[in-house]
């Protein structure tokens, strides 16, 4: 082999270590949940340039939850998996503890500069910010302190809370919390984060042979959260409702309760053979489910063609899942 094709070689090594630690297919769900909250506050993806500085600032803050993830759990992984990145010495754990933190503080640092991009009449200049650091808060504490913990599958969800209200926060009007949201964000972000914080606990022994109970706690977490989803528009203010595409009484119950069974089918399986291959399946499809669970929503609360660019988020997914695992 030549000089040449070992440079291009070793680069190519290199760039698959870096997306496998960043998992980098499920960056794309972070922004289709920024996007769905944009969309669900704003009716369409404009102002951009704010949208795009959301959706930047919370990919470096999921790509930074997930390399300190790893940072974290560098003994474990050198025991269940020693092929990843850190424990095989493709990147060094010092390397990989300074890019989580400092793109965890770009992130922040981003978010925080929404306002100074454009301006709304309901912008709570602060908001994007807080919002941020709530995430960054909520990604330490889940990373370094309490994962192993029954808080950690809570504080994953959290996050993703909290990152659905960051593409809320450029537009949202409310007076329900000190950060100005109100019932029906509150809602939709927490049947996200409930729904994760199911999908955690159906992953929490992924590596090998699962819990029966902690599947089905996960399968329970996961429903409760779609259901939520199901159900926010019975506390939706009238503005909101008016821009409803989607009767919301039976058509959008019905519409996700079809959605969920579809989502959750293969995880009920499972729980009868909890194989470590059947549970990342089934994690793996929870992952891409939610992609098609934040379109549906801003199917609801907009125009279609902005439900379809959320939905269109699952090509690079499952283009980039074919070289880089995504759990």
């Amino acid at each position: 082999m030549s000089d040449e094709n070992v440079v291009r070689s070793t680069a190519s090594s290199r760039l698959l270590a870096y997306l496998q630690l960043f998992r980098a297919p499920n960056v794309f769900t972070a922004i289709a949940d920024v996007a769905m909250g944009f969309v669900f506050v704003a009716g369409s993806f404009e102002p951009a340039a704010s949208l795009l500085c959301l959706v930047i600032a919370s990919c470096l803050m999921y790509t930074a939850g997930m390399i300190l993830n790893d940072v974290y759990d560098f003994e474990v992984d050198l025991a269940e998996r020693p092929s990843r990145p850190l424990p095989s010495g493709r990147i060094s754990r010092s390397h990989a503890q300074l890019l989580g933190y400092g793109m965890l503080m770009c992130g922040v640092a981003l978010a925080s500069c929404t306002s100074l991009i454009e301006t709304a009449p309901s912008l709570v200049p602060w908001r994007s910010g807080a919002v941020a650091l709530l995430i960054a808060v909520s990604v330490i504490a889940y990373d370094g302190i309490m994962k192993q913990t029954p808080l950690g599958p809570f504080l994953m969800g959290a996050c993703r809370f909290f990152n659905v209200l960051l593409g809320m926060s450029f537009a949202a009007t409310g007076e329900v919390t000190p950060l100005h949201f109100d019932i029906t964000h509150l809602i939709v972000a927490g049947g996200i984060g409930v729904y994760i914080t199911g999908v955690t606990w159906f992953a929490r022994t992924e590596a090998k042979e699962s819990n029966r109970l902690l599947l089905a706690l996960g399968v329970v977490l996961m429903s409760s959260g779609v259901m939520m989803l199901a159900f926010f528009p019975k506390f939706a203010p009238v503005e909101l409702v008016q821009r409803f595409h989607i009767e919301p009484t039976f058509v959008w119950p019905m519409a996700i309760f079809l959605l969920t069974v579809t989502i959750l089918r293969r995880c009920l399986t499972t729980i009868a053979n909890p194989a470590a291959n059947q549970v990342q399946a089934a994690v793996k499809q929870s992952i891409l489910s939610l992609v098609v669970l934040d379109a549906s929503v801003a199917l609801l609360v907009a125009d279609w063609p902005y439900a379809v660019g959320i939905l269109l988020l699952l090509l690079p997914m499952l283009l980039l899942g074919k070289w880089v695992y995504s759990t």
